[in-house]
């Protein structure tokens, strides 16, 4: 009786020692990663590659042994993208690099239409940034409500993102809702 009471209880253990927030620095970006939301809540980067050729045949996002993270699971079935946070186009550079890109440590529920459209172009505007004016440095904060929507599988779904790009002579500052875009470019959504 008291392994089976065990057995009941350990899962409930286990989720009870989730971290509110774990900071990560990998090589290229770093990451405040919640294991209670499944999910960032905040990356930052600078663009390495503007026209790299790495390619991804074969990849797929994975898990951290150390950190608790979303997964697979989390992304079946529903209308959110595994969206990258530091853009796998941004570092591939290499393979190695562009890898690195797939942890689920740097993986957002998002919303597929934002995902595929304006986010991913104004991906593409930060490494065009890159070329005309060398260094271009972009922080995303990932917003969620004070009680947020889970998918089926745990993750919390976030509400909105913030992200800002910073050249030597500029500050862009973008604010997106966790929603298909009802706006026609992302340059609309940009915020002072």
């Amino acid at each position: 009786m008291k392994k089976f009471l065990l057995l009941l209880l350990f899962p409930l253990l286990g989720f009870s020692q989730l971290r509110d927030s774990v900071y990560v620095k990998t090589d290229i970006y770093e990451v405040m990663y919640s294991e209670k939301l499944e999910q960032p809540l905040w990356v930052k980067y600078t663009v390495a590659c503007t026209n790299g050729t790495a390619s991804r045949k074969g990849m797929d996002f994975y898990t951290d042994k150390k950190i608790h993270t979303s997964d697979a699971k989390d992304y079946a079935f529903n209308i959110y993208d595994k969206g990258h946070c530091a853009p796998a186009a941004d570092f591939n550079c290499n393979r190695e690099m562009l890898f690195k890109t797939f942890s689920y440590l740097n993986c957002i529920l998002q919303n597929e239409r934002l995902n595929r459209v304006h986010w991913r172009l104004l991906e593409d505007y930060e490494r065009t940034l890159a070329v005309t004016e060398s260094s271009v440095y972009v922080q995303i904060r990932i917003v969620f409500d004070k009680t947020p929507s889970r998918v089926p599988a745990g993750a919390a779904i976030p509400t909105a993102f913030y992200k800002i790009i910073k050249t030597k002579t500029r500050t862009l500052k973008y604010f997106f809702k966790n929603e298909q875009p009802t706006k026609p470019t992302f340059n609309d959504y940009q915020i002072k």
